[in-house]
Order: C-alpha cells, then structure tokens, then sequence
C-alpha cells in the first residue's frame, strides 16, 4: 500500500474508508494528482514517483493550520 497526501479546501468532501477515484496531471518535469470530482490535489512527484492506480481508499481526512488533508491509501 502506498500513501499519499492531498489537501482540501473545505472539510465534508470526502470520508475516511470512501473509494475515490484520481486523475494525473503533468507539468514540465513533475506529475500531480486530483481526486475527482476536483476535490482535492495532491504535490508534484517525480517520474520515478507516478503512481501506477488509479483508484484507492481515503485513510484520513484532517485539518491543520493551513487547511485541511486528505490522505489516501492505493494499492501498488
């Protein structure tokens, strides 16, 4: 299993054990990830870092000082 951060920009979008469904997203020498329905993004990964499913579980949904998470769990 393979977790990954994305951050959120309001809180009830997603629930912890809810399947979401990504899409990537490439920019000039890195990759991103979106849970769709554009609810939450992700960093930008490396090639060696692109993520290889495109489904997977939420694991936590969280709030901090600048906002709030989503973390993720895929299966690779």
């Amino acid at each position: 299993m393979r977790d990954m951060e994305f951050t959120m920009s309001r809180p009830g979008l997603v629930e912890p054990g809810q399947e979401v469904e990504i899409t990537e997203g490439k920019l000039p020498s890195s990759y991103y990830y979106t849970i769709e329905p554009a609810v939450a993004m992700s960093g930008n990964y490396t090639t060696s870092e692109r993520l290889k499913s495109r489904k997977g579980i939420v694991k936590e949904v969280g709030e901090t000082a600048r906002g709030y998470y989503v973390i993720a769990s895929f299966d690779e």
